[in-house]
């Protein structure tokens, strides 16, 4: 239980770094403008070098990623948001489509299925935040939607070992606060997008799109109905545009952002690859997990620790008190909460997300270090204590 009178007691140790937010999420540590000083600005991306930067992060994504060699990667414009929008529009309808949803980018991405394609074949399967639908009620004969990690839930996909391996279906992986913090089965999944500004902390804008090959048959086969916007377009004449994949954007990237990346890909490779980037994620939630069992006030919104966030970590207030006020009450509690940790500048931009139930939400990828963590919980407290 936690100790009032400690709680109570302003924290002698601050977070180094009160970067706590779940999109931009903090830099890398040790991060400085300096480490954009290499960036090709003032000069085309489609020039040579310019080319050679968008190849290599390509390549480098792929290797850390352990993405098979016969997959290929892009760089999208629009951030994880485009690269997603470009693979409902470009891929569905072809088969039926089951679409699971369980917070809001799920939502959205039925949005985009059910109201703005207005497939006929869509099957929604649902559940409320805090839980995932049944995934085995997933049909192989049809393609799958889904996010990987729920990023305003706190809530994962735990394997993909309800995709089968002959389905005939195309799987469809929103993963931008999963990859580069969980292991994702690349043989499950046919089309798999994020954005830089997630697990490594890179700039916002720029989102990444991974094409199994029977993702390319279906592009290269299925001629969608609806017209196709310019920066969707991946094919020309029936066949996939291979530049694209080849560091040929559709769009002019930013080069600034371009070199970021690169910087943090470095980092990613210097302490060790996807295998050290999972293992700092873990080691943030568990210290959150330590935190939250000896609390008497918050718990987590994905209860069951099998399908629980190691990145959009979200908690929910469990105190009994709290539950016997008026919504409007328990939310300017929470206001007060988080605007006093904001001031303090031991934790910026925590709060729950809008269309989320009542909470927090704390980003624990690879990017914050867990001394950080561990020091937040101490201030979550003093904070609570506060406010009551």
């Amino acid at each position: 239980m936690t100790d009032p009178a400690r709680a109570n007691d302003r924290p002698a140790v601050r977070p180094a770094r009160p970067f706590f937010s779940s999109g931009p999420c903090a830099k890398r540590p040790g991060w400085t403008p300096e480490a954009l000083k290499g960036a090709l600005v003032g000069r085309s991306h489609r020039s040579k070098p310019g080319k050679a930067k968008l190849k290599d992060a390509i390549e480098r994504t792929k290797a850390l990623l352990g993405v098979p060699p016969d997959y290929r990667c892009a760089i999208v414009p629009a951030s994880d948001t485009g690269a997603v929008e470009m693979a409902l529009w470009s891929l569905l309808g072809a088969r039926p489509v089951d679409l699971f949803a369980w917070e809001s980018f799920s939502e959205d991405w039925v949005t985009d299925a059910v109201k703005q394609l207005r497939l006929q074949n869509a099957r929604v399967l649902k559940a409320p935040y805090g839980e995932l639908p049944n995934l085995n009620d997933y049909l192989p004969g049809h393609d799958a939607v889904f996010v990987w990690n729920g990023t305003t839930s706190g809530v994962k996909v735990p394997n993909g070992d309800w995709i089968p391996p002959d389905r005939s279906g195309l799987t469809i992986c929103d993963a931008t606060s999963a990859a580069f913090a969980m292991a994702l089965p690349w043989d499950k999944l046919d089309v798999v997008t994020f954005s830089w500004q997630k697990v490594l902390g890179g700039e916002a804008a720029h989102g990444m799109l991974i094409l199994s090959p029977r993702a390319v048959q279906r592009l290269e086969s299925h001629t969608p109905p609806w017209p196709m916007p310019k920066i969707f377009r991946m094919t020309k004449g029936g066949k996939i545009v291979e530049g694209i994949f080849e560091g040929e954007t559709i769009n002019t990237p930013s080069m600034i952002a371009v070199e970021d990346y690169l910087d943090a890909l470095t980092w990613a490779e210097g302490i060790g690859g996807l295998p050290a980037l999972i293992a700092r994620s873990n080691a943030n939630l568990k210290a959150l997990e330590t935190w939250v069992a000896a609390s008497d006030w918050a718990g987590f919104l994905a209860q069951d620790p099998a399908i629980r966030s190691n990145t959009s970590v979200c908690l929910s207030v469990v105190h009994p008190h709290f539950s016997t006020l008026s919504a409007e009450k328990r939310d300017e509690k929470l206001k007060k909460l988080t605007a006093l940790l904001d001031k303090e500048g031991v934790a910026h931009d925590i709060a729950g997300y809008r269309s989320a139930p009542q909470g927090l939400r704390i980003w624990c990828g690879a990017t914050v270090d867990t001394a950080d963590i561990e020091a937040l919980t101490h201030w979550l407290d003093w904070a609570w204590a506060q406010v009551q």
